[in-house]
């Protein structure tokens, strides 16, 4: 990520601490006294199934079929993959049901649909040469520059070293390998053939051959309207297999019309190219952690990112269970008009309301889309830009939107309001911020309030918590404090965690906390994980294999304690598909999702056995599973956690008849 981009993603706004303070109560004493590491566990033990600690890893930007395109499954289970459709062979070269999954271009001139028409299919002289996008050139040579660019390529296992904690030891010098070695944003000539690809998902591999796996490469687009139409979602379309009418046959258009957002200035040259239809071949030793923990444990083949588009939406569906909207110093629902134009006489402010509609002139570049222009959207007007179109699509298919009147949801990446110390930034005061959550709960909210014990462990934390905001001057950032997530941690953003000292300290961790822990023996009842940006695996700026590694310590050292294995799951996800291209159903759930499917793998003792379950479920499950296993209420009465689990026919499991549903996640154990 580069400085740029890192400013986009760090910017903090000034709000008023005071008002929130006498809202929250900051720094009120516990009810019952307590000052325990991880909050007051008095009910930790009070759980439905033997599990008494979750542990949910979440790595970055990978669908299902990106990375078990080729998985075959123990000889009594069957999966849904590129290779058991037919669309490829083991060898990731072209099935009999190629063609199945075959990309078109289309035209969208006047107003964004998400299913726009005049359909024409692409060929190998009309797609793109994939790029390599902000991926490394070369290893670096110094920590922080890396830090600040994002890609965590060093040059030597001495700097790796220095750079990282994340991985296990043995692992260390993946941080040293994998750069492409070609001139930024420029076309990505290692993958075979690459500048006469085929018009369907291709191999990663090098033109002899040879994986890609363990390299950095280019990103796709994952924006929340570019996603809507990479599905190409029509209700004229559905079938009883396929109800939602999802195509999934326009991942290449976008990528070759709007790309990563137009931030309302005229259109440009694009930098990824036909990149999203890549995968890995588990098949030939890619991914080989992920698939063993296939073979060993269950791998679900139906759980899906919850929020169309990227990192922040989907992290906090995860937290809250529900889109996130901007609010008032009360925390009511607001017009999203706070940010000034710089010198402006008189005040004028920045129009924050996304508009993919397409350009005059233009085939699909929007108008706005991008941190130059803000990302809410009053999915409740369908006069909004982009809405009609979604919501034409849910009326035919009887699916409720879910969007409160006159509330504007933040669809793409915002930064808190909160930096590590729990002050707002006066300084920064950047406009492209989500105001403090106040109103809306989260599931720490229902934890605590249920004395459960609970923790945030993000890698690299210790440095954020006491780095200072980004500021105007880069003079004083420290670099390795900003691999640290921000816009991942959904508590982050809250006023009810953030405006409290010992809410912060109990409840936001380092991984080295949770290390400590695990060796301790005293996990809190949940724990969600997030690596730091050099080890989460997300397309350019990681790889896969260093989201691998992150994920094996921890699952090592749990193994390695009876007594927590034997009351612990460990549920390893992404936050989303990253925009590559996925073949299988997407169940529309609302107006925010849901998105493709991506890798789901539940590792515990009551979990073995090489299984794939085809639950249909997602990343609000994971709230749900939290909510019924300790008898917990749900996060409001609009989340997605209220949503019935899935009713399947006998004949095809991965459809549910009572949409919109989703599961708890139960149906991936066998308890006894």
């Amino acid at each position: 990520m580069k400085l740029r981009q890192l400013n986009k993603r760090l910017r903090d706004q000034a709000v008023v601490t005071a008002a929130i303070l006498s809202l929250v109560g900051a720094g009120a004493a516990r009810a019952d006294g307590s000052d325990d590491l991880f909050g007051s566990g008095v009910n930790d033990q009070r759980t439905t199934s033997p599990i008494k600690h979750v542990i949910v890893i979440i790595g970055e930007n990978r669908t299902f079929d990106h990375v078990f395109a080729t998985y075959v499954p123990p000889r009594d289970q069957t999966v849904d993959n590129l290779l058991s459709r037919g669309i490829v062979n083991k060898d990731g070269t072209p099935g009999p049901n190629y063609l199945d999954a075959a990309q078109n271009s289309a035209m969208d001139t006047d107003v964004y649909r998400i299913n726009p028409g005049y359909k024409m299919p692409y060929t190998s002289s009309t797609l793109q040469t994939p790029g390599t996008s902000y991926a490394p050139q070369a290893c670096y040579t110094d920590v922080n520059t890396a830090a600040l660019d994002g890609p965590g390529c060093m040059a030597s296992l001495t700097l790796a070293e220095q750079a990282d904690y994340g991985l296990r030891p043995q692992d260390l010098s993946l941080l040293t390998t994998g750069a492409t070695g070609l001139p930024g944003s420029s076309p990505d000539t290692r993958i075979q053939n690459a500048t006469s690809l085929p018009p369907g998902p291709y191999p990663l591999v090098t033109q002899q051959g040879a994986s890609l796996y363990n390299t950095y490469g280019g990103s796709p687009v994952h924006r929340f309207y570019q996603m809507w139409q990479q599905l190409d979602c029509d209700a004229a379309n559905g079938t009883r297999r396929n109800p939602s009418g999802c195509q999934a046959d326009l991942f290449a258009w976008v990528e070759q019309t709007v790309s990563s957002g137009a931030n309302g200035g005229p259109p440009k040259p694009l930098k990824e190219g036909d990149i999203a239809l890549g995968f890995y071949n588990v098949a030939n030793g890619d991914a080989p952690y992920l698939t063993e923990l296939a073979r060993k444990y269950t791998l679900n083949d139906n759980y899906h990112q919850a929020v169309m588009g990227g990192t922040y939406a989907n992290h906090m569906m995860i937290g809250y269970a529900d889109a996130l909207y901007y609010a008032d110093r009360k925390g009511d629902p607001a017009v999203p008009n706070h940010v000034l134009i710089p010198g402006s006489n008189p005040p004028a402010y920045v129009n924050e309301i996304e508009d993919p509609d397409p350009q005059v002139g233009t085939n699909n570049w929007y108008k706005q889309d991008g941190y130059s222009g803000g990302s809410y959207t009053n999915c409740s007007n369908t006069h909004q830009p982009g809405v009609a179109s979604i919501i034409n699509y849910l009326n035919a298919l009887e699916v409720p939107p879910n969007c409160a009147p006159g509330t504007y949801y933040l669809l793409n990446n915002y930064v808190p309001a909160f930096i590590g110390s729990g002050a707002t930034d006066p300084i920064n005061n950047g406009p492209f911020t989500l105001p403090p959550v106040i109103k809306q709960r989260h599931i720490g909210d229902e934890l605590t309030k249920n004395q459960v014990s609970w923790a945030y462990f993000g890698e690299r934390w210790n440095e954020f918590q006491t780095a200072p905001g980004l500021g105007a001057n880069f003079g004083w950032l420290d670099p390795i404090a900003y691999l640290y997530c921000n816009i991942c941690n959904p508590f982050l953003y809250s006023a009810s965690v953030m405006t409290d000292p010992l809410a912060r300290q109990q409840h936001l961790k380092d991984t080295t906390d949770l290390y400590d822990a695990i060796a301790a023996g005293n996990l809190p009842a949940v724990s969600f994980v997030k690596p730091s940006t050099f080890n989460d695996g997300h397309p350019a700026s990681s790889k896969l294999s260093l989201f691998e590694s992150f994920t094996h310590r921890i699952i090592d050292q749990v193994r390695s304690n009876p007594d927590l294995w034997n009351s612990t799951a460990i549920l390893v996800t992404v936050d989303e598909g990253g925009g590559y291209y996925d073949s299988g159903y997407v169940q529309p759930v609302d107006f925010f999702g849901d998105g493709t499917r991506i890798p789901l793998l539940v590792v515990s003792k009551y979990s073995e056995g090489g299984r794939v379950s085809h639950e249909y479920s997602d990343h609000a499950s994971i709230p749900k599973f939290i909510e019924r296993n300790w008898k917990l209420s749900k996060l409001s009465p609009r989340s997605r956690d209220n949503l019935p689990n899935p009713v399947t026919a006998a004949d095809n499991p991965y459809v549910p008849l009572n949409s919109p549903a989703i599961g708890d996640l139960f149906g991936n154990f066998s308890f006894p």
